[in-house]
């Protein structure tokens, strides 16, 4: 088996997954925008880190592209960049959602709630598409995580446009956003592992 990882032939690129990844790159690119604008009218600490996650994810995207015909060995590293990226990002809506506690600014939930929603019919598309390659290399797979998360963190994000709707209180915001920052370190760590992995199976034996 490590004879294969080795081997100086490029691996078999599926039409279907390059095609995928061109969608989401688009897609993501796009809600980056919207997501970006409607945080700061908003004022949404979760509507931030989901825009950021949105330029991140096109960034993945973007990069799974680049590396996909290339050598096991590469495309481990790639996704060993994925991972610190997406570790990043959840470090950072950490810190971001600490500051906004300290301010005690409350966001506007229509606007939480119906971006939110677009963005979730987005995501749930992507995730569509890229869910039969989710058991590929951690290139792949890493790709499938952050589609993944990213449904996952709409669905907070509208839930917490509800609970910040009840209550007039900006911690259901935050507490989607410390959620959502905790799913892309745990996400990060999960390529992070399988890379590394890739890596190790990939060395030649002495």
């Amino acid at each position: 088996m490590s004879a294969h990882c080795c081997a100086p032939t490029r691996p078999a690129i599926d039409p279907r997954f390059r095609k995928a990844l061109w969608i989401a790159l688009i897609v993501n690119a796009a809600m980056f925008v919207v997501e970006l604008a409607a945080s700061f009218g908003a004022g949404s600490v979760s509507l931030l880190a989901d825009s950021i996650d949105f330029f991140g994810d096109a960034a993945n995207y973007a990069l799974t592209l680049a590396v996909l015909g290339l050598a096991a060995t590469i495309r481990s590293r790639a996704s060993i960049l994925k991972a610190a990226c997406m570790g990043a990002f959840g470090v950072f809506v950490l810190a971001r959602a600490a500051w906004a506690a300290s301010t005690g600014a409350v966001p506007e939930p229509m606007v939480m709630g119906s971006v939110g929603l677009l963005a979730l019919v987005a995501n749930v598309g992507v995730a569509l598409l890229l869910y039969r390659h989710r058991a590929g290399d951690s290139n792949a797979r890493s790709a499938w995580i952050c589609s993944r998360n990213d449904a996952l963190g709409n669905v907070a994000v509208m839930l917490a446009a509800v609970g910040v709707f009840g209550t007039g209180s900006a911690w259901p915001d935050l507490a989607v956003a410390a959620f959502m920052a905790v799913l892309a370190i745990t996400g990060a760590a999960t390529v992070l592992r399988q890379a590394r992995d890739e890596l190790r199976e990939a060395r030649p034996l002495s």
